[in-house]
Formats: C-alpha cells, sequence, structure tokens
C-alpha cells in the first residue's frame, strides 16, 4: 500500500491484525475519578499520571481529560488485541485486563504510543498465532491515534505483524 510518505510498510504498519476505537464521555470519567474510594487511579501507571497532570497543567486544563484520553487508549487496544485473535479465545476480559500494564504515554514531541510490560507484552505473542516467515523476524507493533474535545475523548489503535527485513 502506498501512502503519502512512500510505502506503508516503510512506516512499520505491516500487516493490520486489529483494530481498536473507543469513547470516553469527559463529564462521566471525571465524575468517577473523584469519587471518594474510586480505584480509578490506579488503572493508570505512574508515569502515566505524571503526563496526564504535566499536560494539564500545561494546557490549562482538568488532568481527568488526559487520563480520560488514555484510559480510551487502552479500552482500545483490548479490542484490538481481541480482534487480531479472531475466533480464538481472549486471554483478558475487562475484569482480569492488567490496565496499569498497558500504558499510553506520550513522546518528547507529545506523540502517543502503546507501552506493555513484559508479562503483559509475552502474553499478547503467545495468544497470536505468528505463521509464515522466520518467527524472530516478527514484531507486533502498535500504532495509536488520541483526541479530546468538547465532550468526548477518542482513541484508535491498530494492532500490526510488522516484518523486519
Amino acid at each position: 500500500m502506498r501512502g503519502i510518505l512512500g510505502h506503508m510498510e516503510d512506516a512499520g504498519f505491516g500487516q493490520v491484525l486489529g483494530l481498536g476505537h473507543d469513547l470516553v464521555d469527559l463529564k462521566e470519567f471525571g465524575r468517577q475519578l473523584a469519587m471518594p474510594g474510586t480505584r480509578m487511579t490506579g488503572l493508570f501507571s505512574a508515569r502515566e499520571r505524571r503526563q496526564a497532570e504535566q499536560r494539564a497543567l500545561l494546557k490549562h486544563d482538568d488532568m481527568a481529560a488526559h487520563l480520560a484520553v488514555r484510559w480510551a487508549g487502552k479500552e482500545s487496544v483490548l479490542k484490538a488485541w481481541s480482534q487480531a485473535l479472531g475466533p480464538e479465545p481472549s486471554p483478558y476480559g475487562l475484569d482480569d485486563f492488567p490496565w496499569s500494564g498497558v500504558e499510553v504515554l506520550d513522546d518528547g514531541r507529545g506523540r502517543p504510543s502503546v507501552h506493555l510490560e513484559s508479562n503483559v507484552e509475552a502474553r499478547l505473542y503467545d495468544s497470536m498465532t505468528l505463521t509464515g516467515g522466520q518467527f524472530d523476524r516478527v514484531q507486533l507493533c502498535w500504532h495509536i491515534a488520541l483526541s479530546h474535545d468538547g465532550p468526548v475523548a477518542s482513541a484508535v489503535v491498530l494492532l500490526c505483524r510488522c516484518v523486519w527485513n
């Protein structure tokens, strides 16, 4: 496939295995986050919470909006992973998904990316059927887009099978 900047394979897209999308109501998410005794903040890593706090200070807005968009990203990761498995059972459901082990973080330029703890990444590879070609040349990679505007936060995630030459 050819994109504006050249072949999609050159951008690390490879074969798309799964697509996930999620929307989060910012007002409702903020209400749940502010509830006394809530465990919602524990669903985010310390790095995610720190980045959300820094973004809120920089943009002069509420930290909840920056956590909500990361929450949409995490839900989208689960959806893309589950879709990539096809008819195979998912290793996780909503109740046992390792939410804090799936991080949605920005790089130094503000570009979001997905980072998995090593045990979650191992479970991802164990759950996927990676056939064809040399196994040591196959890599799974994530592509993520985040947005929040008005009353909603949104995330779109692709899980791709990338073969590096």
